[in-house]
């Protein structure tokens, strides 16, 4: 994990089609300056993606100022779900900058009430509290601050996580995630956060609800003392969702034991597998879920919604957030809500992910290429040495080289050892556009082998 790509220029074949051009060395000589400067002032961690110097984005596609394009299947880390540079959200955060209105902190305005209210009118009963935050990790800290609060009321304080889960990179959303590698510098974890396998991993072979209770057992915990089980609505990493059963019966887990049920839909809301919410796909509703990303297609805003009982537990002034309901922010994802809506973009993320579906099954027949996960339009190509279940992040990670010198756009591969690579365009590609990228993705390996 954890690989750089040089700041070589160097020649590569030039690409002139529809949705990709690339007229230039890779990387271009004349960004290299700004690209050092990046690499000089900020930390290491922040030079893991392919270097391409963003100028501007727009629909599928994005450019530098040296005449490149790429087809983009990052969605910028599965933000841009109604495109890059919608134009309803341009137009609605046009709108609050003409004002102007930057800033509010936690007085009232009228753009956070229009968008918490349409939030919640698309929440399923009885899911119609809204709070507004930052990131994706601040909401789930949230989360888990309103589990472990309304558990206190019964001596409940034990919170279920799963193997492989991403929750953040706070302090509480890595306690609560699957993967130790991340965790090696939290000094004292919490005892009371249990981790258990995830039945979606592609490398569990027991997906039956009958291994959540034996490794409960196991593992020391009893039933009475669990709060909350927390799980991403597709893990992140590997693309995995889990079995239908095994989620309607962890709800019924749930509701028998008193448990607060959190479902992560980070990246998993606003149509990105193919329903409006992730969930949907389980036939089931949470107590908590967890909003970010795609909810503006832009904008850093997040959101948790649950019950009234669970978000009212606070009282004034002690749950609050300084960005929270930022005007810009509420501006941007009111546009992208209405635009997905509109065009019902989780039906085009349903029907062009049977495509993928059908493009990357033909990817199986190399070696390399392990397990293919996904629904709608986000999917993983899990790559592992010699047909084995081993991963193999060096091969994913030139993979995903090979295809931005052909102007091909995922960001690093991520789960397990970093050997998966995520396909996650934003919900408006087209069929033409999915079949040039996955015949890239195919040349890359053949190159590669």
């Amino acid at each position: 994990m954890g690989k750089t790509y040089p700041l070589i220029p160097k020649k590569v074949k030039k690409v002139e089609t529809k949705y990709r051009r690339i007229i230039t060395e890779i990387p271009v000589p004349e960004s290299i300056p700004i690209l050092e400067k990046l690499r000089k002032y900020e930390p290491v961690s922040m030079t893991g993606q392919v270097p391409i110097l963003w100028d501007r984005a727009i629909g599928i596609n994005v450019f530098d100022k040296y005449g490149n394009m790429w087809l983009d299947f990052s969605s910028g880390v599965l933000v841009a779900n109604a495109g890059h540079g919608n134009e309803y959200v341009l137009k609605e955060i046009k709108k609050i900058i003409e004002k102007p209105l930057l800033h509010n902190y936690c007085f009232p305005s009228e753009i956070r009430a229009q968008l918490v209210e349409k939030i919640a009118s698309l929440s399923p009963e009885p899911l119609k509290k809204v709070f507004l935050l930052t990131t994706g990790a601040e909401a789930v800290e949230c989360a888990i601050k309103l589990a472990r609060t309304y558990g206190k009321k019964k001596n409940k304080k034990v919170i279920i996580s799963f193997e492989g889960a991403f929750h953040g990179r706070t302090l509480g959303a890595q306690m609560i995630g699957g993967i130790p590698e991340l965790k090696e510098w939290i000094v004292n974890p919490d005892p009371d956060i249990v981790i258990l396998p995830f039945p979606g991993d592609p490398r569990c072979k027991d997906k039956s609800f009958d291994l959540f209770l034996k490794k409960l057992k196991e593992k020391g915990v009893k039933e009475k003392d669990v709060c909350a089980v927390i799980s991403e609505t597709y893990q992140g990493g590997n693309v995995g969702l889990m079995p239908i059963e095994y989620a309607k019966n962890l709800r019924d887990w749930c509701n028998k034991n008193e448990v607060i049920l959190i479902f992560d839909e980070v990246q998993a809301g606003f149509g990105r597998t193919g329903t409006f919410w992730g969930f949907q796909h389980y036939g089931i509703i949470p107590d908590i879920f967890i909003l970010g990303k795609g909810i503006s297609s832009s904008l850093p805003i997040s959101a948790v919604v649950g019950r009234q009982d669970i978000m009212d537990q606070y009282q004034p002034q002690t749950m609050t957030s300084t960005h929270t309901g930022n005007p810009l922010c509420c501006a941007s994802a009111l546009g992208s809500i209405r635009y997905i809506e509109e065009n019902k973009l989780w039906e085009n993320a349903l029907k062009m992910g049977e495509i993928f579906e059908k493009e990357l099954d033909k990817l199986k027949k190399y070696e390399i290429v392990r397990f293919v996960c996904g629904k709608g339009l986000v999917w993983g190509l899990h790559i592992t040495k010699n047909n084995s279940d081993e991963p193999d992040p060096d091969t994913a990670f030139e993979i995903v080289a090979k295809c931005f010198e052909k102007g091909l756009l995922f960001f690093a591969p991520v789960g397990y050892k970093g050997a998966t690579i995520k396909v996650n365009p934003p919900l408006i590609i087209n069929k033409e556009a999915i079949i040039e990228g996955c015949s890239v993705i195919e040349e890359a390996i053949e190159e590669i082998m």
